[in-house]
């Protein structure tokens, strides 16, 4: 897979999405991965955590001394969030997978937001942040044109089905 959702093929290059999973249990499936108690590890090394929903409030920024409410208005809950160690940032991870049309199709025109609000909170501690939505098949239409356009535009990332490591900057197993 290639930044912009295209490209990929049989190539092994990320972690790979076949429905709407949580992350823990794709890394687990990667060769050399492991995770304990949140935290990822390639090769019995820490690498990353993992946070879902409230978990990021309390497990990132209630720890780091960050009460969110002085920064924003209101929580967001992300789906997945990573914090790769190596290159201290949080990424934001959206998995979107849709079989009919719907509500989805206005989510993904927030990310510009969600992304503002989530710098706004990891600013404090120095965290650089990624938004990035995994979609499946679906959103290859030509109708979806437009919105993949618009996310890449305002400095967020999407994926068809998966999620490189390169762009995570963690190893890849594959290419052990």
């Amino acid at each position: 897979m290639i930044r912009g959702g295209v490209g990929g093929g049989k190539t092994k290059v990320g972690l790979k999405f076949e429905s709407r999973v949580d992350i823990r249990k794709v890394f687990e499936k990667a060769p050399h991965y492991a995770v304990k108690e949140d935290v990822v590890y390639f090769n019995e090394q820490k690498v990353a955590q993992l946070f879902q929903k409230h978990k990021l409030y309390k497990d990132l920024l209630e720890k780091n001394g960050i009460d969110y409410s002085t920064l924003i208005s209101k929580k967001l809950l992300p789906d997945d969030a990573v914090l790769v160690f190596g290159n201290k940032t949080l990424f934001i991870v959206e998995i979107k997978f849709q079989e009919v049309a719907g509500s989805v199709d206005e989510k993904l025109q927030t990310c510009d937001f969600k992304f503002h609000q989530y710098k706004k909170l990891l600013s404090p501690p120095g965290i650089t942040v990624k938004y990035v939505y995994i979609l499946n098949e679906w959103f290859k239409k030509t109708e979806y044109t437009d919105v993949l356009n618009y996310i890449q535009s305002v400095g967020c990332y999407h994926f068809f089905e998966e999620l490189p490591f390169d762009f995570l900057g963690l190893p890849n197993p594959y290419s052990q």
